[in-house]
C-alpha cells in the first residue's frame, strides 16, 4: 500500500471517528447535562467549548477572529495535505493523515459551532491537564509518528552499491 493511501485512510478514519464521537457525546449521550462523568479518579468526561486553539490560546471571540483561525488552520492543512501527497514512507503517510484528519475535525467544529468541542480531562489533585478530543489525540500521535520517522535511518534503494 502506498504512503499516500495509508495517509488518506488515516485521514478519513480520524475525521469520521472524531465527528462521530463528538456528535454522540453532545446529542445522544447529552454530556452537557450529565457532566462531569468520572471514569477514574484522574480522568473525567466533560463538555468544554474551546474558542481558540491548543490550550485555548488565541481565543476567537467574534466572527472575524473565528474566520482568521479557520483560514490559518485550512492553510496549514493544505500544506500538510501536499506533504501527505508526496510522503515517502508509510509511517510519514500515517502521521500526516492523522494530523490532517484531526485538524479538519477541529476546523469543522469551528466552522459549524464557532468553537471546538473538547471532552477528555486528566487531572491529579488540584493539577488539571487541558481538556482535549479525539482529533487532538490524532494530531499528537501524528506528530509523534513524524518525529519517529525522521529519526529512522534512511533505507538505501535496492541495487545501490555501498562502496567508497
Amino acid at each position: 500500500m502506498r504512503p499516500r493511501l495509508v495517509g488518506l485512510l488515516a485521514l478519513a478514519a480520524t475525521l469520521i471517528a472524531d465527528q462521530a464521537n463528538k456528535l454522540w457525546l453532545i446529542f445522544v449521550f447529552g454530556i452537557e447535562a450529565r457532566q462531569p462523568v468520572r471514569l477514574a479518579p484522574f480522568f473525567d468526561v466533560i463538555y468544554a467549548k474551546n474558542p481558540g486553539i491548543s490550550y485555548s490560546l488565541f481565543p476567537a471571540q467574534n466572527g472575524v477572529q473565528r474566520l482568521l483561525l479557520l483560514v490559518v488552520t485550512l492553510a496549514a492543512t493544505a500544506f500538510l495535505g501536499f506533504w501527505l501527497w508526496r510522503a515517502a514512507t508509510k509511517i510519514a503517510g500515517l502521521g500526516l493523515g492523522l494530523i490532517v484528519g484531526g485538524a479538519l475535525g477541529n476546523a469543522y467544529d469551528r466552522l459549524t459551532y464557532g468553537f471546538v468541542a473538547d471532552f477528555y480531562h486528566f487531572h491529579v489533585g488540584s493539577f488539571s491537564w487541558y481538556v482535549f478530543n479525539l482529533a487532538d489525540v490524532a494530531i499528537v500521535s501524528g506528530v509523534a509518528l513524524l518525529i519517529y520517522d525522521s529519526w529512522r535511518p534512511a533505507k538505501k534503494p535496492q541495487g545501490q552499491a555501498t562502496g567508497q
